[in-house]
């Protein structure tokens, strides 16, 4: 493991215990040479899946591409990015326990939007406006009613 500082190969390991969500082991390193300190995430590699878009193109899963689509979502809300971060290990652990190697697009975007519905109503309507490309101002009125009326039968 090289250190991000300065480099040099070697570090020793300070601390070690599992991340909150129990999908990753966490490890403060030293540095041998700089002795400055740093972390690494140790997580199992899993099978690599690939996505199959509306067009019927394919592409690798990229985490960092749901983080951002979610970030993106929830901008300027009280939403932390540790909550974030959470929805998006939910929603990877999802997508794993299918045990297929490719996943149509549709299946992801219904998974955030699940998620986000309870997270932020706002961000829910943000992320479904670009995922379900309302054709017009009635659509969008059609799904907001329909958030509504699931939000008085709970």
């Amino acid at each position: 493991m090289k250190c991000p500082h300065c480099g040099f190969s070697e570090s020793k390991v300070i601390d070690s215990r599992p991340t909150d969500d129990n999908t990753a082991i966490r490890r403060r390193r030293e540095c041998l040479s700089c002795a400055k300190r740093f972390t690494t995430y140790e997580k199992i590699e899993t099978i690599p899946l690939i996505v199959v878009k509306k067009n019927g193109t394919r592409e690798a899963f990229d985490r960092n591409k749901l983080m951002n689509g979610i970030i993106k979502s929830c901008e300027k809300r009280p939403v932390s990015i540790e909550q974030i971060e959470h929805v998006v290990n939910e929603i990877e652990s999802n997508i794993q326990k299918i045990a297929k190697k490719e996943i149509p697009s549709n299946l992801i975007g219904e998974e955030i939007m699940k998620y986000l519905k309870d997270l932020d109503e706002v961000a829910y309507v943000r992320f479904a406006s670009v995922y379900r490309q309302f054709k017009d101002v009635n659509s969008f009125m059609d799904e907001l009613k329909s958030m509504l009326n699931e939000r008085g039968n709970k």
